[in-house]
């Protein structure tokens, strides 16, 4: 096929939100809380465990009191802060503030960072007229994010969940981002780390090419393998 468009995922494609260890310290920080060594590691292993870390694992189950915000996280900003602080809220820290700290500080450009071959490649498709597009299961505004590591430029169009109040696999969501892009289904690639959501844009016809969801480190060249343009394949 002739690629003219590709759409790509957020966390765990394009990029990856930092460790628990790094969010739970920069939530301390945020509100001059200091702990001691052993109760920094309790509260890292226990957060981890319980998978309040939004965009890190995807906790298998959750209590039944955030069953109903769990499934539609990403339909809402609301649900999407019910449903992590709750998960956080399974951990008992030192400070009340901390539960809404660490959902801020997911939000910020700090805790993100791409992968070591993003800019490459987006630069690559941009530079060939190829159209992009970000396709997003998620409840907050991540066009900061690309802004403040630099890859905004190279976005033609941003279809966030939350801003349409459905989730991927749902196709809507797709065609939205095909129609933006002023593309045929046809001619447009998906790319991202979830066979179940990303998955959903094969229903429209596109092309769906997965990557590993990995730390930066292990995953250098994930986005150039995929052989999306000659330049970096």
């Amino acid at each position: 096929m002739q690629i003219k468009g590709v759409l790509f995922d957020f966390s765990g494609t394009l990029f990856r939100i930092e460790s628990v260890r790094s969010w739970l310290a920069a939530a301390l920080a945020e509100l001059g809380l200091s702990v001691d060594e052993a109760a920094f590691d309790r509260y890292a292993t226990e957060l981890e465990a319980a998978c309040a870390l939004p965009g890190g694992p995807t906790a298998p189950r959750v209590p039944e009191t955030l069953a109903e915000a769990w499934a539609s996280r990403d339909e809402s900003a609301h649900l999407h802060r019910v449903a992590y602080t709750g998960l956080a809220r399974q951990v008992a820290l030192p400070d009340p503030g901390l539960y809404d700290a660490l959902y801020e500080r997911h939000r910020t450009p700090a805790a993100w960072a791409p992968y070591p071959d993003a800019a490459e490649v987006l630069g690559a498709l941009a530079g060939s007229g190829i159209r992009i597009g970000v396709v997003s299961n998620i409840g907050w505004d991540l066009r900061p994010v690309f802004r403040a590591h630099g890859l905004d430029a190279f976005v033609d169009a941003y279809v966030l969940s939350f801003e349409h109040g459905i989730q991927k696999p749902d196709a809507r969501l797709f065609r939205t981002a095909c129609t933006l892009l002023g593309q045929h289904p046809t001619d447009v690639v998906m790319v991202g780390d979830s066979r179940h959501a990303d998955g959903g844009a094969a229903a429209l016809g596109c092309e769906v090419r997965f990557v590993k969801h990995a730390p930066l480190a292990e995953r250098p060249h994930g986005l150039r393998e995929l052989g999306l343009v000659p330049e970096v394949a």
